[in-house]
């Protein structure tokens, strides 16, 4: 087979204790999965919905994600990832769904997509993939913008657990290795600017951490 250009590298994670990388195949997102998020978004409990990111949103290894264009209110969401592999769910990480919320508000407004506020370059941070079993559900979610504590809440604040969030992703897809599912975030979402050091943290897994840059 000839391309007519070079394609693009595989985005991949790092995979904690192994030299062997997660090739990243697409990126679903749960929306409102936490009670009191949902609240402060306007929302009650309802179904599960999902939306997307390319894979090649994916940061990791350290690296800072830069301040996007087209937006002045960049908020982080930190959330529990599931990755999955060829016989199921192969481990779980940190990430943080960055979104440019000026941007997802208008499309809510206007009832349009919400991909401008959700889908842009860089906007999946993420830390190092824990092999194994799902964290302790008590586990403390957590998220700090230069030491100060934005949000923070445990994985049983969840309103659909992960096995349920897949269930439902597996109606809707053919899910398949390579997937990662964002499972929703906490209460406490706010403003990002270039400059800010997030640290996000969940029991048991390994901690993702980053700057914002400046264009």
């Amino acid at each position: 087979m000839t391309f007519l250009f070079p394609p693009a590298p595989t985005p991949s994670l790092p995979i904690s204790g192994s030299d062997a990388r997660f090739p990243v195949r697409r990126i679903l997102c749960v929306g409102q999965n936490y009670a009191a998020h949902a609240r402060e978004m306007g929302h009650d409990r309802a179904e599960p919905f999902f939306f997307t990111k390319p894979a090649d949103a994916v940061v990791t290894d350290g690296a800072g994600p830069v301040y996007p264009t087209a937006t002045a209110n960049l908020h982080h969401e930190v959330e529990l990832v599931c990755a999955i592999g060829p016989a199921g769910v192969v481990g779980w990480a940190v990430g943080c769904d960055l979104t440019r919320r000026d941007l997802q508000a208008e499309a809510k407004k206007t009832g349009r997509p919400w991909d401008a506020g959700k889908a842009f370059d860089q906007s999946a941070p993420l830390a190092a993939i824990h092999p194994g079993a799902l964290p302790d559900p008590s586990a403390t979610i957590e998220l700090t913008v230069n030491g100060e504590v934005r949000q923070t809440g445990r994985l049983d604040d969840m309103i659909w657990s992960p096995d349920e969030i897949l269930t439902k992703a597996r109606e809707l897809w053919d899910i398949q290795p390579g997937d990662l599912i964002f499972t929703g975030t906490p209460e406490g979402v706010g403003p990002l600017v270039p400059g800010d050091r997030v640290e996000a943290t969940i029991g048991g897994l390994p901690a993702l951490s980053f700057a914002v840059a400046a264009r």
